[in-house]
């Protein structure tokens, strides 16, 4: 037999936790030799495994899946920790490996290239794959060739690429070595909160896995995506696709979300076009990560580094906890705490409400997502904080504001989503369930409110931070 047939290879898994459009997986099988599926746990300092602590939690779950997905076709899941250079080194010397097949992450673009000199010193390849996008991001470009900073010409320019890659199904079966490396064992990452375990609520909303993916993308499909484009506004209704954990792990590709909505009934069209764009702001978020790493750390527009923060601990803890008095920011974040996620309409609330109410530095507000959200995303989250704080690129104007009284009217127009998490109003009545600190005492006590006690009083008066906002920014342009 050849050496092509013979020699293992490994296969390093990251943010590609599935084996269905798997294009490093692919490679790997077909390099013709054994194959040593293998994920590592690198050290935190570095910032690339999972973000926070919800992401540990979902990644535990899903690491078991594909655990148990590789061992029904034959093969076996590797778990190792510490520097990954020194392990695929360590794994490669031991099996006899001389090639290593990765789908690219383009948050660790810089790490991922010394590693690759590293392993070259030691007579090892890496081949690196493009998977996770929808498309490769140098070739979405400008005339001049730069990178594009507005999302609009970006998308026009996507689509003139045509459609994203056929996806590629999984394999019947992985060819494995006779001898696997000894694996760690996953409990022994002790991923999973205890004591307090905060995360008692995450698996009545969330099955992490592939097969968790695949049977949300069939739900959201049998739907046809029904009114995706209003609804996903209104955070009461359920619209929304909640695949974005399960992108963010890598548990899905996004061409596989891309023409898995193809064939669908004329009516959805819209609704179809609209989920595409927002599959299409994902990669340009990344487009702006890889031009600018620094995106969760530094303004993108430098001119707000002189802008006048001004921190409050007590009101950045009444923010995290849901308790600043405007229903629908709270909601959305007790929401957040209770299932590792919120609504994505209520997010932009929640984050204006923070650095323009409150004028807390965006980064505060990024850095609290990125440990709670179960699908925290390195280009996504930063690029949205940075969008709402308008220091972004292509972003919301600052001086936007969102009135959280108005938005909880327009969108949560019932106050069914207050009512749902945000208990303590859940009988007052619809004309003050979005300003209960309007209500008459009569109404209020016919609710079994008193404000102050049971429900607080806003944290700051929405009028006196509109202004003090705005004067900020005045003085910011100078």
């Amino acid at each position: 037999m050849s050496e092509q047939q013979t020699t293992p290879s490994i296969l390093w898994f990251r943010k590609d936790l599935r084996l269905d459009d798997n294009p490093a997986l692919h490679a790997a099988i077909d390099a013709g030799g054994p194959v040593i599926p293998i994920y590592i746990r690198e050290p935190d300092e570095l910032n690339i495994g999972p973000l926070g602590a919800a992401q540990s939690w979902w990644l535990h779950h899903s690491l078991e899946s594909l655990k148990s997905a590789l061992k029904s076709l034959g093969s076996e899941l590797v778990l190792a920790s510490g520097k990954a250079d020194d392990v695929l080194a360590d794994i490669a010397r031991k099996a006899g490996v001389k090639t290593v097949f990765v789908n690219r992450a383009y948050e660790r673009t810089a790490y991922d290239r010394d590693i690759a000199i590293a392993l070259k010193e030691s007579g090892i390849a890496i081949r690196a794959l493009h998977g996770q996008l929808l498309h490769e991001p140098k070739r979405i470009r400008t005339g001049s060739g730069t990178p594009f900073k507005v999302f609009t010409p970006f998308w026009n320019a996507m689509q003139k690429l045509g459609e994203p890659h056929d996806p590629i199904d999984p394999p019947k079966a992985i060819p494995a070595p006779d001898h696997l490396p000894r694996s760690e064992s996953l409990d022994s990452w002790q991923l999973l909160p205890t004591k307090p375990n905060w995360a008692t609520d995450f698996p009545t909303m969330w099955a992490p896995g592939e097969d968790g993916a695949r049977e949300r993308l069939s739900d959201f499909i049998d739907r046809e995506l029904h009114d995706y484009k209003r609804g996903r506004d209104l955070p009461s209704v359920d619209a929304t696709s909640l695949l974005s954990a399960h992108l963010a792990h890598g548990e899905i590709s996004p061409a596989r979300l891309w023409h898995s909505t193809r064939g669908l009934s004329g009516k959805s069209s819209e609704n179809v076009a609209h989920f595409r764009r927002e599959l299409a702001w994902r990669d340009f978020c990344y487009s702006l990560l890889i031009e600018f790493p620094a995106l969760d750390r530094d303004n993108w527009d430098d001119k707000f580094d002189g802008f006048k923060w001004q921190y409050d601990a007590k009101e950045f803890h009444a923010w995290t906890r849901g308790l600043t008095g405007y229903p629908i920011v709270d909601a959305g974040m007790r929401q957040l705490w209770k299932y590792g996620f919120m609504h994505n309409r209520v997010r932009m609330i929640a984050a204006s409400f923070l650095i323009k109410d409150l004028m807390i530095d965006w980064r505060k507000g990024e850095q609290w997502f990125r440990d709670t959200l179960v699908d925290a995303d390195p280009a996504n989250n930063p690029a949205n904080w940075q969008w709402v704080a308008g220091s972004g690129a292509d972003a919301s104007p600052f001086f936007r504001i969102f009135n959280p009284i108005l938005q909880g009217e327009k969108f949560d127009p019932d106050g069914d989503y207050v009512r749902e998490h945000v208990p303590e109003l859940e009988k007052l009545e619809k004309k003050y369930v979005h300003r209960p600190f309007e209500a008459p005492d009569h109404v209020l006590e016919k609710a079994g409110i008193q404000l102050g006690k049971t429900y607080p009083k806003p944290i700051i008066d929405h009028g006196f931070a509109r202004d003090r906002a705005l004067a900020a920014y005045k003085a910011l342009k100078g």
